[in-house]
């Protein structure tokens, strides 16, 4: 058997991530074949997407990430911090708009109590109570741990009581120390934001995994952060009881404007192509592959659907953290136009709720552009 074969049996046991990079030297077609038969198995010509607001609710950061153009800094000189009332607005109004899920993510804030997060949660579920809320990255949760002093344990505890319901992959970034250092130095570690996740799927609870590629790291680092995550699910299922685990994997493109990375050039097309089949390949026991068509481009991200993604994420409303560096996905994408790509693209839309249990199909064609 070559590498590739042996990989797609989940024959990988004594190979290194650099020896398993040379996967990017098969051609597009080859890597996208094996990934498109993968995802056919599992889901037929089935793509996902949901109905589903983003919501930043400060770019106000004490942490330095020389990626991010998010945060309030010299490249964004624009800081701004949102109430509680006017998230819990937010909220209100995307669900009266048909939204079932709000996306929660911000800024290590330097300045917010503790019960600011969890009375945020709080007032969300009791204005929206079907509104199912992923919330709180595991950099934003170790944040927490180290600013209180409390343990993670009780963070996540109280996180849940709180009424967040799943959290996002995001703050994972390259796993890679070095790559990591040079990233995002001060920020949660690879072990430890593995760590967070694995004590929230302790509890029975759902998350997604990110990576954050097409910037200083090299292909092994990739496939050495997939592995991580590989094993993570692995030994996750061997010793939790509850059924908790990664729902999704996410290949977020890194976006090169207004930060201080100051990297010339975005991969190639296929480049991102080989990498999301490569993910599909590798990480058969996480369920899904998402193409985020908020760091992708729309018309990438279809494209990645033949190449073994299977979901283009949701119609977003409102997109602040990839459109601050140069992605054009600041107002979103409405769900006729998602739907109408979806099929025009020869797939067939399937909205689904967070955790991936499926609400509606759509077999006729019902927008036209």
């Amino acid at each position: 058997m070559d590498l590739l074969e042996n990989v797609m049996y989940g024959n990988i046991e004594g190979l290194s991530a650099l020896e398993l990079s040379k996967l990017y030297e098969y051609d597009i077609f080859t890597l996208g074949r094996m990934a498109h038969s993968i995802r056919d198995k599992k889901y037929g010509k089935k793509v996902f997407f949901n109905m589903n607001r983003h919501i930043n609710p400060t770019n106000i950061c004490a942490d330095v990430c020389k990626f991010c153009a998010f945060s309030a800094s010299r490249k964004n000189p624009n800081p701004y911090d949102m109430s509680i009332k006017e998230v819990v607005e937010l909220c209100i109004d995307a669900y009266n708009r048909g939204a079932k899920e709000v996306h929660i993510v911000a800024a290590h804030h330097p300045t917010h109590e503790y019960n600011h997060y969890l009375d945020m949660f709080k007032e969300i579920k009791k204005a929206t109570p079907l509104l199912h809320i992923k919330a709180m990255g595991a950099a934003e949760i170790d944040y927490l741990t180290r600013r209180f002093d409390f343990s993670l344990d009780k963070v996540i505890n109280d996180l849940s009581e709180s009424g967040v319901d799943s959290l996002p992959g995001g703050g994972a970034e390259i796993f890679d120390s070095k790559i990591r250092k040079t990233l995002c130095h001060g920020k949660a570690n690879a072990d430890r934001w593995l760590e967070v996740h694995a004590k929230w799927h302790s509890i029975g609870k759902m998350s997604n995994a990110t990576m954050l590629f097409g910037h200083i790291e090299e292909r092994h680092h990739r496939i050495d952060h997939m592995l991580r995550l590989r094993n993570a699910q692995i030994s996750e299922n061997k010793v939790n009881k509850k059924e908790g685990g990664f729902n999704a994997f996410i290949p977020l493109l890194y976006q090169r404007f207004n930060n201080f990375l100051k990297v010339k050039e975005s991969p190639s097309a296929q480049e991102i192509l080989k990498t999301i089949a490569i993910s599909r390949i590798l990480l058969q026991n996480i369920p899904h592959i998402k193409a985020y068509w908020a760091s992708l481009s729309f018309n990438l991200a279809i494209v990645a659907q033949e190449f073994g993604a299977n979901d283009m994420d949701g119609t977003i409303e409102n997109e602040s953290i990839q459109s601050a560096a140069g992605a054009k996905s600041k107002n979103g994408v409405s769900k006729e136009e998602m739907i109408y790509q979806i099929q025009n693209a020869g797939f067939i839309p399937i909205e689904r709720d967070s955790l991936y249990n499926e609400l509606q199909e759509y077999r006729e064609v019902s927008y036209s552009a």
